[in-house]
């Protein structure tokens, strides 16, 4: 049967892995946004939907980019919690 502690295992290692799938997208949209703040107060535009598309872009340019590599992880991650199936069930 399983624990507690392996059930707050678990959910520990998953939010890591969220975590650290999800980072790479969320500093890009950041460096992006960043960069279009600082365009935007320098040129006095003052325009809101002028940080979507571009950061839309690159967000979508980075999936394609490390998309392989975060599918890799979370595949890794659910073929280890399928692995140690059978000993949760004891």
């Amino acid at each position: 049967m399983i624990t507690e502690g392996q059930v707050l295992d678990i959910a520990r290692e998953a939010l890591f892995l969220i975590i650290r799938v999800s980072a790479p997208l969320l500093l890009i949209s950041l460096i992006i946004g960043l960069i279009i703040s600082i365009f935007q107060t320098v040129t006095s535009i003052q325009e809101q939907t002028l940080t979507f598309v571009p950061k839309i872009i690159a967000v979508f340019l980075g999936l394609m980019l490390i998309g392989g590599w975060m599918l890799e992880q979370l595949s890794n991650y659910m073929v280890e919690l399928w692995s140690d199936f059978g000993i949760y069930l004891r």
